[in-house]
Order: C-alpha cells, then structure tokens, then sequence
C-alpha cells in the first residue's frame, strides 16, 4: 500500500462516491479506513523495533499499544 494516511483515503474515496449510496457501502469505506488506521499506528510503534526473536504468539508493542490505547 502507499503511503497515504487513513484520513486522506478516507476523504479520496467519499468524494468518488456518489452521496446517494448505499449505507452499506459508505460503512465497508468507513470500516477499511480504521482498519488502515489501526495498521498505520501499529506500524509506527512497531518499526522501532527489532523482533527476530518475539515469540510469535505474542502481540507485537505495537498490538498492546493500540489495544491498550484504543480497546477499552
């Protein structure tokens, strides 16, 4: 994916929609903006750190910061 934060695909992709969608259609773009969000912030924390060794059944910090931080 490029670069480009959750909020601007957000915004490029309403204004291709026309406002007399469905709300199904304008809840699918609302749902892949947050879960580009919740990737991007975990992404950021994440690229600090080095994780050969993680054990791979445990979440990332970037995985507890946000569901610390965001799944309360």
């Amino acid at each position: 994916m490029q670069n480009i934060t959750a909020v601007k695909w957000l915004v490029e992709n309403m204004q291709r929609l026309n406002q007399h969608e469905s709300p199904e259609e304008w809840n699918k773009l609302f749902e892949q903006a947050k879960a580009m969000e919740k990737e991007q912030i975990i992404n950021a924390i994440d690229s600090q750190y080095n994780y050969d060794s993680w054990p791979k059944e445990l979440p990332t910090l970037g995985e507890q910061y946000y569901n610390e931080t965001y799944n309360k």
